[in-house]
């Protein structure tokens, strides 16, 4: 890897299978451990209602930043490789279940559209289970394309999100 300066990026968490509270927990955990990367927070856990087919469970979900001296496509085979770990399966259907999804959303202020990756993060202004765990650890960013967060999230109501009590995650976390 050549010597790459170190950016901040922030990465979208979540599960609805196999106990999803315990994978985003070690998603977590892993994202500490990722080479040349350092965990600098992460948002309280969400329970959200699911995007796409309604006959799956609820997610939890976070959002955590992480400085990075991967390069944007380097960072993102990091976190497929994290999702194999803990047994995804890429399947059919789109927004289906999932026992991890780990997503970059923004990548500093890069704006890249490229045939597997897009950043921001299609969709990230308009999903409330991304926003307000971003507001929580980043309130005064602005997304690239997309303009300030604050006023994103006077546009996206908090409908179906709930935030869990971020004890959870040191628990999971020490296991």
């Amino acid at each position: 890897m050549s010597a790459r300066s170190a950016t901040v990026a922030y990465i979208g968490l979540g599960s609805n299978l196999n106990d999803p509270l315990r994978h985003v927990c070690l998603a977590l955990r892993a994202l500490r451990k990722l080479p040349h990367s350092t965990l600098l927070g992460h948002s309280s856990l969400y329970r959200s209602n699911p995007l796409g087919p309604v006959e799956q469970p609820d997610y939890i979900n976070a959002v955590a930043a992480l400085e990075t001296r991967l390069g944007p496509r380097q960072l993102l085979a990091s976190l497929q490789g994290l999702e194999q770990q803990q047994g995804r399966v890429r399947g059919p259907v789109r927004w289906g279940p999932r026992i991890l999804d780990l997503d970059i959303l923004l990548y500093g202020d890069l704006e890249l559209y490229e045939p597997g990756l897009i950043i921001p993060h299609p969709g990230l202004s308009q999903r409330n289970f991304v926003l307000y765990p971003l507001s929580e650890i980043r309130p005064d960013l602005v997304i690239p394309g997309h303009g300030p967060l604050s006023a994103l999230i006077d546009s996206v109501p908090a409908t179906g999100l709930i935030r869990l009590d971020h004890s959870c995650v040191s628990e999971h976390l020490a296991k």
